[in-house]
């Protein structure tokens, strides 16, 4: 324990034997909670849904009001990725909060949320980033065919560049947040520059009842109207993304939730901005999406023309290439800690590093893998794939707040006894009320999420999202009951592995000396 810095004996304190070297300084950190949230490319990727359902004020006034309720969220989060700074976040976080009675059944169902949640995650942003690559330029014709091997051979790179040791992928993560926030920035500046005050929409229709357009072919107002609020929760979720490098971080009790608290600030003031010029410069309504079916780069031509939008677009894809990368990386983290606990059927296969990198490798060979099915789906049936990238949002979400519930039932329970990390809100009326807001807020969204957003519904507008992750719940619950149970028990320490390590150590010591007192005997 004398050798271990103090987030190792931290780490050990929890039950595991550190095994990742810690890179991330404090800004690859932030950087890392910024780029998982990846503002102008997931507002460019999602501004279809709100603009062309509830109109320009669904955009404007939904995006504030969710940035304000994820607040809420990623402080919970925060403060319980203080407590327990791990690489299996919040799915090893749940089932501390658990008594030992409930411990495995819980952290089966949170596990697995997460890990499909975040899977389908990296598959439908890697898919989206391949149809902004080829939304670009307009006139090229593009079939299914190509956008799909355009998602593999992105995936594979990604796949490829997480295979990196810890330092390199901190040094890229650095980077990730001036990219991101740059983009943003400059292109709210070069709207604001070249659309003319003339052609600037008034007041009333970026905020007002003249913004609320009702194109969904059915629903009332109010519905129409908080369909809003699907870009803001696509966009500020994976909060958790930045606990699963925690035990890469330095200090990560604290640097790790201070990065998801300033991310979640800065990305929702920033995107509010960038919401309310979007619509200010957006032109007629009935214009988009325009040909490129993206609303976001339709107005971008029409405000810089082809060239200037395809200059700003680069940056753009980039920032959507970041967002994969550190998603990559979160998931294969969440991963290898699941295995780690035996909460896979491989015997802790794929929770081991890598002695070269000390990365988990198979475990980031089997998120690549795995996230590649999806998008391959999309070539026998749109509407499967479809329906498995909507898992995301709602899996992710309900993987948040059972432990967020769970830490307010039972903290005082003797066999938690819950002890904050330095990222605290306290019992008072901010803590509690931050997390009260966070879950009946979840909740709602969720169902939110479970509408289709037009009418009438046909195969191909049905919103499959709560279908599949009523799915996953039951079959992670039936295989649990059939095998799970006899493999995972609940987070599961792996000290007995330093233990081993030591013994060997010593063993080789006392090798060393009865060598050395062999050849002084002979030289004697």
């Amino acid at each position: 324990m004398t050798a271990f810095s103090d987030d190792d004996k931290e780490l050990v304190a929890l039950g595991y034997v550190p095994s990742f070297k810690r890179e991330f300084s404090n800004l690859a950190t932030i950087s890392f909670a910024f780029s998982i949230m990846g503002l102008c490319s997931s507002i460019a990727t999602t501004l279809n849904t709100p603009l062309l359902t509830g109109g320009p004020s669904s955009v404007v006034w939904c995006w504030i009001l969710g940035a304000s309720m994820c607040l809420a969220l990623g402080s919970s989060i925060a403060e319980i990725v203080s407590a327990y700074p791990t690489s299996g976040g919040m799915y090893t976080a749940s089932a501390r909060l658990t008594p030992r009675k409930y411990r495995a059944r819980v952290g089966w169902l949170v596990g697995w949320l997460n890990i499909l949640g975040q899977i389908a995650g990296v598959s439908s942003t890697e898919f989206g980033l391949a149809n902004m690559i080829w939304a670009a330029d307009g006139d090229y014709e593009v079939t299914q065919a190509k956008t799909v091997w355009l998602f593999v051979v992105l995936l594979i790179i990604h796949g490829s560049l997480n295979c990196l040791g810890t330092r390199w992928l901190a040094r890229m993560s650095s980077g990730f947040v001036f990219v991101n926030l740059g983009a943003t920035v400059l292109i709210i500046i070069v709207l604001l520059a070249t659309t003319p005050r003339s052609e600037m929409h008034a007041a009333g229709y970026v905020f007002g009842s003249q913004g609320i357009v009702n194109q969904t072919g059915g629903w009332n107002n109010g519905l129409a109207f908080v369909f809003g609020l699907l870009s803001v929760q696509w966009t500020m979720t994976d909060y958790d993304a930045t606990a699963h490098i925690c035990e890469e971080v330095r200090r990560a009790a604290y640097a790790a939730p201070s990065a998801i608290f300033i991310a979640v600030i800065g990305t929702g003031l920033l995107g509010w901005l960038l919401n309310i010029v979007i619509v200010l410069c957006s032109g007629p309504l009935t214009d988009l999406p325009g040909a490129s079916g993206s609303a976001f780069l339709q107005v971008m031509y029409l405000r810089m023309g082809k060239a200037g939008s395809l200059i700003l677009w680069v940056p753009v894809c980039f920032t959507a290439f970041f967002v994969v990368q550190t998603a990559l990386q979160a998931t294969s983290r969440t991963v290898y800690a699941f295995s780690r606990d035996h909460g896979l059927p491989d015997r802790g296969f794929f929770g081991i590093n890598s002695k070269i990198t000390q990365t988990p490798l198979r475990s980031i060979v089997l998120c690549t893998f795995i996230s590649i099915i999806p998008g391959l789906l999309d070539l026998a049936s749109p509407i499967a794939a479809n329906a498995i990238f909507a898992l995301t949002a709602i899996a992710l979400d309900l993987s948040y707040i059972i432990p967020i519930f769970l830490r307010r039932v039972f903290e005082h329970h003797p066999e938690v006894m819950f002890k904050p990390g330095p990222f605290y809100m306290g019992n008072g009326i901010i803590g509690w009320g931050a997390n009260c807001i966070c879950i009946t807020w979840t909740l709602f969204v969720c169902v939110v999420f479970s509408f289709p957003v037009t009418l009438p519904v046909t195969p191909e507008t049905m919103n499959y999202a709560s279908v599949i992750t009523v799915g996953v719940m039951v079959l992670a619950f039936a295989w649990y009951i059939v095998d799970g149970h006899r493999h995972y028990h609940g987070p599961q320490s792996n000290l007995h592995q330093l233990n081993q390590g030591i013994e060997k150590e010593k063993e080789e010591v006392g090798k060393g000396s009865e060598e050395e007192e062999r050849r002084e005997s002979e030289y004697v």
